[in-house]
């Protein structure tokens, strides 16, 4: 159980963050102009861990549907799909690579005004770029979209059906064979092993089945997103609140790896870097991994600033060489499907 003191943090960035305290004004007409801005941010280290800090910026735009990132994900074509908690969604050429060309829109195409439908908190995206799935907080569902994020195919899993409803699916992958792992923000000690968390034999929106065990995360940290690596291991994305006033934040990578996920059991994984107050730092909420050059792996981080006049949309660039951190033998056990476990 989180300590009072953690749960009176809690409660003051929540009241914090609540409409006419600290969320940034809002303009009387809808700014439905394609701009986005990219400012450097200066970093006062080149590494982090075991990555190297390849550049962060600060986003902004007046488009209505900006801000609130809550997921990433890097698509075939170089560029960058970000999705927000308020159902928005936001494709840009990340630095380095041209002109933003940034596109806004509503997922699903129609704007839905009760959070707890939109509150889209991990994302996949096919191999091919033909597939989008959402996972979502309030309404403890999986959704399948065409590319344009539109035509949602729905299923909200009985595994998820209890998850409380402002702590349900944070964090979402799929994995080399089509299995899926979906990690929870719900209470600690899930199973009496860690964060809820499921592994699905296949797509949720399908009706797989799935296996349930805990991810165990070091305290205070949560897992806010995950992505798979080409050798078949997963990074996932931790956060932590530092401060309330102004808000603060850390960060954490950790590699973990699917073939030792055990029914009832808590599922670990090993430090990779780690981002501190002493670098530009928010409430970071987004991975995307992409193939770079000579084995290495770029990986893109974007933040989620709440609508909050103190926070911001930071979106940071790394580079990591995986053959630095080896991959150890897949588990016998590991099989397509929860059932070999």
């Amino acid at each position: 159980m989180p300590s009072p003191v953690r749960l009176a943090l809690l409660a003051l960035v929540a009241l914090g963050l609540a409409p006419g305290t600290w969320l940034r004004d809002q303009s009387p007409v809808d700014d439905l102009r394609p701009i986005l801005r990219m400012v450097p941010v200066p970093v006062p280290a080149s590494r982090a861990g075991a990555v190297t800090i390849e550049g962060v910026w600060h986003l902004t735009s007046p488009n209505v549907h900006f801000g609130s990132y809550s997921a990433l994900a890097a698509l075939p074509n170089g560029t960058l799909l970000a999705v927000s908690d308020k159902g928005r969604w936001l494709r840009f050429t990340p630095p380095g690579r041209g002109e933003p060309k940034p596109r806004f829109g509503v997922v699903g195409g129609e704007v839905v005004s009760d959070k707890r439908a939109v509150d889209a908190e991990a994302m996949v995206v096919d191999g091919g770029g033909g597939r989008v799935w959402l996972a979502f907080e309030g309404a403890n569902a999986v959704e399948r979209y065409g590319s344009d994020l539109l035509g949602a195919e729905r299923a909200a899993p009985a595994p998820m059906a209890r998850w409380p409803g402002n702590r349900g699916p944070e964090a979402m992958t799929r994995l080399a064979d089509g299995d899926f792992i979906v990690l929870g923000e719900g209470s600690p000690d899930w199973l009496g092993e860690g964060y809820p968390a499921l592994l699905f034999g296949g797509d949720p929106v399908e009706g797989a089945e799935a296996l349930r065990f805990g991810f165990a995360p070091p305290a205070p940290y949560r897992a806010t997103d995950m992505a798979t690596l080409p050798d078949g291991r997963v990074l996932i994305l931790l956060r932590a609140i530092e401060a309330v006033i102004p808000p603060r934040f850390s960060a954490r990578l950790a590699l973990a790896d699917p073939a030792t996920i055990r029914a009832g059991r808590a599922w670990r994984g090993t430090e990779l870097a780690r981002f501190g107050l002493e670098l530009p730092t928010d409430n970071f909420e987004g991975l995307a991994v992409e193939p770079g050059s000579e084995g290495a792996l770029t990986l893109w981080l974007i933040s989620d600033d709440n609508g909050a006049a103190l926070q911001r949309t930071l979106l940071y660039r790394l580079r990591w060489d995986p053959d630095t951190q080896k991959a150890r033998p897949a588990s016998p056990a590991r099989l397509s499907g929860p059932k070999a476990r």
